[in-house]
């Protein structure tokens, strides 16, 4: 028998959202999909491929779907979910998506990448009619176009100018782009009027107007496609990505909310807010860090509704912002192996379809499927299950591949213990301290431990033979008492209160940088300077700006540490600090005395940071990887070999390099999408299975660290002396 649960599910998807508002709105002509008791599915296509992304129309008489993974189709739809009149748009390797008609249903917008991995902004005519027009033209990404409602613009999320996503428009005539600002307030100023006079009949008949406004009929789109691209209008430049958005009745004013704090590494307040289109009277709607997605403006304007933490659907009457929670649940039975099921041939065609090799290096796919289907379906548990798929995607000995998370049954181990930052040994008196770590609880100089002192106690519990650390189980961020006695002292004792952490992994971090740092001026006799590369993220990069001037004030040459780095994807922002060519320098008035003389002396003082984006280093360098350098470590470390940038040491990397995405799955789980390779320009290789090489090959030691040596950097150095030394 197959077990069912029954369940409370708040959480309602974006694409169920799209097509009840759509019914919804349609008022008298359809019954209220939320209040019937009766309803009947019908399936609407039967083909092999995969359809997704179902749009309606505001009409709700045609609809836009995505088939496979590059296919964007339009068909009429009538009342019995019958298609006719079918269309292809696009046939394609990109998959287009945030599909938006315009609001007199002739037009479609989206967003759709290039081989640059690039996204724009495209105008489609929903019948094939015309083909699509780039409207936002820009090298870097822009994503969910909104259509307004009085048909004059085109909204959408871009980050061309400030690293993160900003809302902008782009003006659908040259009319309405060649007005100034003075002229559309006159312009607004008169709609207000118009309102005003408008609200006074309503007050008078309110159910009569709000029938004439439902029955009002859509705004004809008029587009002047000849330079659109130039007609585009900054909304916001806020801290944040404001990646959501739709526009009131008017199209006067935007509704959007915060995707997150992007590249910088701080916490934002993610509410819904409200701004005119020229970035003026801006204000917050919902507030409380409630997080808004799924932004939905009804057909007839009056309401948005949007999704917020916790699964909560809240409702906003646009005439004068007021929200509303509303009541949201749903019974759900699970069946578990069917749900499995589901999984298992979800993510396989999810794989099929999207896996960047065609051949899945040699392995035959479908007999895969039949293979480990059984087997895994015959799984007890969901980690084994997912442990079974996962050996199904390990024929494919491809990276960055994984079925993961979901709903899985809480973990049986809940105890964090806390850490001081001290090493040490147990005995018959108590823990004796042998080293302290820098930063860490231990470190500071209200709970300073030292080098041979003696833990007999913590929270007056004696501290023996028995682990120091049992007594510090969900001692985090607490204060704790210990009872320290010096080494030289025989009786006398002192207490200390210190706040154990729960992690020391930044600590450890910084403070093997640190010894390698000393170990190069050791090396180098202070002659080069070192820094290591810990991610390929922003907020390592910006390390990497700053470090880059410390390490390298006044040195000759730099050594740059990808050993340990986890991968990510700024290499090219590192590139091009470490890229640029000297064509002049340039000498201030006052620093030299006499400049026909010595201009030579000055030769290094150009290119400086004020006319560069990035920083930049142009004395000579050397880099250091090893085998457990991945993915974009590693493609830094074939780019650093194949621009000639200077030699690379160490060990090959791990030779794991994929662009990967995810799919989602039914119940909350995901899929590893490998869905673009990468190849050596020189060479042709495929760098998920060859590594990076280093010219110079060294090893070493397993006790390096303890034993305070490190012969790969003391290689670098040496080479890089020798290279400082012929360029003097």
């Amino acid at each position: 028998m197959q077990k069912q649960d029954v369940h409370t599910d708040l959480c309602i998807s974006q694409q169920i959202q799209h097509l009840l508002l759509a019914l919804y709105a349609l008022g008298t002509r359809l019954i209220n999909l939320f209040k019937s008791l009766k309803h009947k599915i019908v399936q609407v296509t039967s083909t092999p491929e995969d359809e997704s992304l179902p749009t309606l129309s505001p009409n709700a008489e045609q609809v836009a779907y995505l088939q496979g993974r590059g296919k964007l189709i339009t068909a009429d739809i009538n009342q019995q979910g019958e298609l006719s009149n079918i269309k292809t748009l696009l046939d394609g390797w990109a998959t287009p998506s945030s599909i938006a008609w315009s609001p007199d249903n002739r037009w479609l917008a989206y967003s759709l990448s290039d081989l640059n991995f690039n996204q724009d902004i495209f105008i489609h005519a929903a019948d094939n009619s015309q083909s699509a027009v780039n409207v936002s033209m820009h090298p870097k990404g822009d994503i969910n176009p909104v259509w307004s409602p009085d048909g004059s613009k085109l909204g959408f999320s871009s980050r061309r100018n400030n690293g993160d996503y900003d809302i902008w428009f782009a003006w659908l005539t040259e009319r309405d782009w060649q007005r100034s600002k003075e002229q559309w307030k006159r312009h607004e100023q008169n709609d207000d009027d118009k309102d005003d006079k408008k609200k006074d009949k309503k007050d008078k008949d309110e159910k009569k107007d709000d029938e004439s406004e439902d029955k009002k009929e859509p705004a004809m789109v008029k587009i002047d496609f000849d330079g659109i691209y130039k007609r585009l209008q900054q909304v916001t430049r806020f801290t944040g990505n404001e990646t959501e958005l739709v526009f009131n009745r008017k199209g006067d004013h935007i509704y959007y909310s915060i995707g997150g704090s992007g590249r910088q590494n701080f916490k934002i307040e993610r509410n819904l807010y409200k701004i005119k289109w020229d970035g003026e009277d801006k204000k917050v709607v919902l507030k409380g860090d409630v997080e808004p997605k799924d932004l939905i403006l009804t057909n007839n304007s009056k309401h948005v509704f949007a999704l917020t933490k916790d699964g909560k659907l809240v409702r906003i009457t646009t005439k004068d912002d007021k929200s509303e929670n509303l009541k949201v649940s749903s019974n759900t039975l699970i069946d578990h192996l069917g749900e499995r099921e589901q999984i298992f041939d979800d993510a396989w065609r999810a794989l099929d379809a999207g896996f960047y090799d065609p051949q899945f290096h040699g392995n035959d796919w479908g007999a895969l499927r039949k293979k480990y289907k059984p087997l895994a379906l015959n799984a007890s548990t969901k980690e084994d299950f997912q442990y079974i798929f996962n050996l199904m995607l390990g024929q494919l000995n491809a990276s960055h591949m994984g079925l993961s998370r979901g709903e899985n049954p809480k973990q049986t181990q809940s105890q964090r213990t806390g850490l001081l930052g001290i090493e040490g040994v147990h005995s018959n008196a108590g823990f004796e301290i042998k080293s302290v770590l820098t930063g860490s609880p231990a470190d500071r100089e209200e709970s300073q431990l030292k080098v041979g002192e003696m833990i007999t106690g913590v929270n007056q519990k004696p501290v023996t033979k028995q682990n120091l650390y049992s007594l510090l189980t969900d001692q985090i961020d607490v204060p704790v008492l210990l009872t320290i006695k010096a080494k030289e002292q025989k009786d006398d004792s002192h207490e200390v209160v210190i706040w154990p952490t729960a992690s020391l992994r930044t600590e450890l971090y910084d403070d093997w940088v640190e010894e390698r740092r000393r170990l190069t001026k050791e090396y180098s006799k202070d002659r080069l300077g070192y820094l290591h590369i810990r991610g390929m993220n922003w907020t390592s990069f910006e390390r990497f700006e700053s470090e880059l001037m410390a390490a390298g004030y006044g040195k000759e040459g730099i050594v740059i540490d990808v050993r340990y780095n986890g991968g990510g994807w700024t290499t090219d922002y590192l590139m091009a600090v470490l890229n640029v060519k000297q064509h002049s320098y340039t000498i201030p008035r006052g620093a030299a005395k006499n400049l026909e003389k010595e201009h030579t002396k000055f030769k290094h003082t150009y290119p400086f940071s004020e006319r560069l984006p990035l920083s930049s280093w142009t004395k000579p360098s050397i880099a250091i990887s090893n085998e457990n350098s991945y993915s974009n470590a590693e493609i830094f470390s074939h780019a650093y070999k194949a621009l000639k940038l200077g030699k690379l040491v160490g060990r090959p990397t791990f030779g794991a390099v994929i662009s990967t995405g995810s799919f989602s799955l039914v119940d909350g789980s995901r899929v590893r999408m490998p869905f673009r390779g990468w190849w050596v320009k020189e060479s042709g290789e495929n760098m998920d299975f060859v590594p990076a090489k280093p010219d110079i090959e060294v090893f070493n030691p397993p006790a390096y660290k303890a034993n305070k040596v490190d012969p790969q950097l003391k290689r670098a150095v040496a080479e890089l002396l020798k290279e400082v030394k012929t360029k003097r």
